[in-house]
C-alpha cells in the first residue's frame, strides 16, 4: 500500500480508503458479516481511511462502521464522517448530530469531520448558523480533530468555501470525465496550493466507467502497450496527480477490493507517460461522444434565469444511458436537481422556459433546451412524484 501525506497535519494516509456508501447488500440492507470481512481485509491490507455518512444506507453505515471497527480496528484507521448540512436548522442541530454520530460509531472523535454536501447557497446558510464556530468548538473540545468539507457546486464557489476557513481538508468528485466538471483540476490545485489535503470521491463514476464498458472503449483500451483493467486506468489516472492525498472507493465485491489493493501499491504520482495520459483523453472523447448531451460540464450555461440545474440533469442523463440503471438514475434525478441534497430549490429540466439564453453561452453548441425536454420526458413522468418522496426517504429529509 502506498500512502501520502496530509497536507495540514502529515497524517499518512493510505492512497485507497474505503468508502461505505456501497456495502454489499441481503434482503436489502447491509450484509453485516460479508461488509464487516471486507472491511477489516482492506485494513489488514494496509488501508487506513474509512469513509461514511449519516444518510449512507438509510442511516445504518454509521452504525455498521462503529460495530465493524470494533476489536482494535478502530485504533488502525483515520475514520471519517460528515455533517448533513441539508438537514441542520439551527447551531444546537450541529453539536446534537456530531453527538450521536459518536455514539453510533463509538468513539470519542472522529478524525475528519466534513460538512457534507456543500453548494453555494448551502453554505451560505451553515455560514449562518454559526458552522464556523461549532468547529472551532468541536476541535477545541476534542470531538473533531480535523475539518474539512464535501463538494458538489461549481469550481467558483468551490474556491469560495476552500478561503472561508482554515480547513485542512476537502472532498470532491473527481475523474477523467470531471475535469471540468463542479471543483474539476482547477479545484484540486486551488484546494492543494491553499495547502489543503484533497479526497476523491466517484473515481469510477460510481462504477459508470468499469461496468458495462462500451465495444468502442475496450478497443481504444486494448491499443495500450501495458494492459490494464478499465479500473485500473481510472483510479491510476486520478492517482497520477500529485495533489490527490487519497482515493475513495465504494468496494462492494471481494474481486473489486483485491484489484484495488493491488493497483494501490503501484499507483505512484506522475507514473503515466505522455502516450498513456493522451490514450485515456481518447476514452473521455469516446465517452462524450457516446453520451447523449455532449455536455462537459464546464458551467458556463450557468446561471439559468428559470433555475434549471442544467449541468446536473445532463450528468444523471449520460449516466443513466452508460449504466443503464434506470432506479438509480431516477432516484439522483429527483434528489439532486430536485435541491433534496442540497437543501435547496428544485432545478429540474421541466422548468426549462426555452428561453435559449443557454446556447449562446455554451462551448459546445449544444441545443440544451432540446435535450432538457429529453430529460423531463425521461425522468418526470407520472412516476415522478413517487421518486421525490424516496429520495427524500433517502436523504434523511422527512
Amino acid at each position: 500500500m502506498l500512502y501520502r501525506k496530509m497536507s495540514g497535519n502529515r497524517d499518512e494516509l493510505s492512497i485507497l480508503g474505503f468508502g461505505c456508501m456501497r456495502l454489499p447488500l441481503k434482503e436489502g440492507k447491509i450484509d453485516e458479516e460479508r461488509a464487516r470481512q471486507q472491511v477489516r481485509h482492506a485494513i489488514d491490507h494496509g488501508v487506513n481511511y474509512i469513509d461514511t455518512a449519516w444518510p449512507y444506507h438509510m442511516g445504518e453505515s454509521e452504525p455498521f462502521v462503529g460495530r465493524a471497527l470494533a476489536d482494535g480496528y478502530r485504533e488502525k484507521v483515520k475514520l471519517a464522517t460528515k455533517l448533513p448540512s441539508w438537514t441542520v436548522k439551527s447551531r444546537e442541530d450541529m453539536d446534537r448530530i456530531l453527538n450521536a454520530q459518536l455514539e453510533k460509531l463509538r468513539t470519542d472523535h472522529i478524525d475528519y469531520y466534513l460538512v457534507h454536501g456543500l453548494v453555494g447557497a448551502l453554505w451560505d446558510k451553515m455560514e449562518t448558523l454559526d458552522v464556523l464556530g461549532f468547529l472551532d468548538q468541536a476541535k477545541a473540545d476534542g470531538r473533531v480533530i480535523n475539518a474539512g468539507f464535501s463538494f458538489h457546486g461549481s469550481v467558483e464557489e468551490f474556491k469560495l468555501i476552500v478561503d472561508s476557513y482554515p480547513w485542512t481538508f476537502c472532498q470532491i468528485q473527481y475523474n477523467f470525465l470531471d475535469e471540468k466538471n463542479q471543483a474539476g483540476t482547477e479545484g484540486l490545485e486551488y484546494a492543494a496550493s491553499k495547502g489543503l489535503g484533497v479526497i476523491v470521491m466517484e473515481p469510477l463514476r460510481g462504477g459508470k466507467l468499469t461496468s458495462p464498458v462500451p465495444p468502442e472503449i475496450k478497443e481504444i483500451w486494448n491499443e495500450a502497450a501495458v494492459k490494464r483493467t478499465p479500473a485500473e486506468w481510472a483510479l491510476r489516472w486520478v492517482w497520477n496527480h500529485p495533489e490527490v492525498t487519497a482515493v475513495l472507493s465504494g468496494m462492494n465485491e471481494e474481486s473489486h477490493i483485491e484489484e484495488n489493493l493491488k493497483i494501490a501499491d503501484e499507483a505512484y504520482p506522475n507514473s503515466l507517460n505522455e502516450e498513456e495520459l493522451r490514450l485515456v483523453k481518447r476514452v473521455e472523447q469516446k465517452y462524450r461522444d457516446l453520451m447523449k448531451t455532449g455536455c462537459t460540464g464546464c458551467r458556463y450555461c450557468m446561471p439559468c434565469p428559470s433555475g434549471v440545474d442544467i449541468p446536473g440533469c445532463f450528468e444523471i442523463y449520460d449516466n443513466f444511458y452508460l449504466s443503464g440503471n434506470e432506479k438509480e438514475a431516477k432516484l439522483m434525478y429527483a434528489a439532486k436537481p430536485g435541491g433534496i441534497i442540497r437543501g435547496d430549490v428544485p432545478g429540474y429540466a421541466s422548468q426549462c422556459v426555452q428561453c435559449g439564453q443557454c446556447i449562446e453561452k455554451c462551448p459546445q453548441h449544444l441545443d440544451i433546451p432540446s435535450i432538457l425536454k429529453a430529460v423531463a420526458d425521461e425522468f418526470e413522468g407520472k412516476d415522478f412524484k413517487g421518486w421525490r418522496v424516496m429520495a427524500k426517504r433517502a436523504f434523511g429529509k422527512e
